[in-house]
């Protein structure tokens, strides 16, 4: 058994689709940590029964926030973390401290359209071919070493709004999938079983 935590800031829907996939496993889902007191995402948690952990970045550095979610990791003995739209870039101080596998999705064909809004920088690029992108989390903005991505052709006529479903339809498939086998791999390889 391999444990999870997964760190969101906004609506919560891939924190969702892992929640539910990682049910028909062995692996454990201990908490969802959020930034944003307003996020949808800690609605999800109450409805799905998965403790939720609230940290605020008002007022305070940036090292104190982090040491207080790594707190929250060390007490759950987390194994790997999720970011499941988690709008803040994690310093080398967390990642250091921390020392295991991050994972982070990202709505676009990286190295293409690093960072916020991706979709709409795609799109109105011209970009041919849409898709997402599963990385292991470095210090740099969405410069990770690239796990898994898959894409479609960008139909011609598709507005903004239809093409940003697709995407989000390929993250729900694929999310929960890369970080189970990343759990598989944690828990075979002897994680805090």
């Amino acid at each position: 058994m391999a444990r999870l935590a997964v760190f969101a800031s906004g609506s919560g829907s891939n924190f969702e689709a892992i929640a539910l996939a990682l049910k028909s496993t062995r692996h454990t889902l201990e908490f969802l940590l959020c930034d944003r007191r307003q996020a949808f995402a800690l609605e999800r948690a109450r409805r799905l029964g998965v403790p939720a952990r609230l940290v605020s970045y008002k007022d305070r550095t940036k090292e104190d926030v982090e040491r207080e979610m790594l707190e929250h990791c060390a007490d759950r003995n987390v194994d790997c973390i999720a970011l499941a739209g988690f709008m803040r870039l994690l310093t080398p101080y967390f990642l250091n401290a921390f020392g295991k596998d991050i994972l982070n999705l990202h709505p676009a064909l990286l190295p293409k359209f690093p960072g916020v809004d991706a979709i709409r920088r795609s799109v109105e690029a011209g970009e041919k071919e849409l898709g997402i992108s599963i990385i292991t989390v470095d210090s740099g903005c969405d410069t990770g070493p690239i796990l898994f991505q898959d894409s479609f052709a960008r139909p011609e006529n598709a507005s903004l709004d239809e093409l940003t479903e697709r995407i989000h339809s390929l993250e729900h498939r694929h999310y929960p999938r890369v970080v189970i086998e990343t759990l598989d791999k944690i828990d075979a390889a002897g994680g805090t079983a």
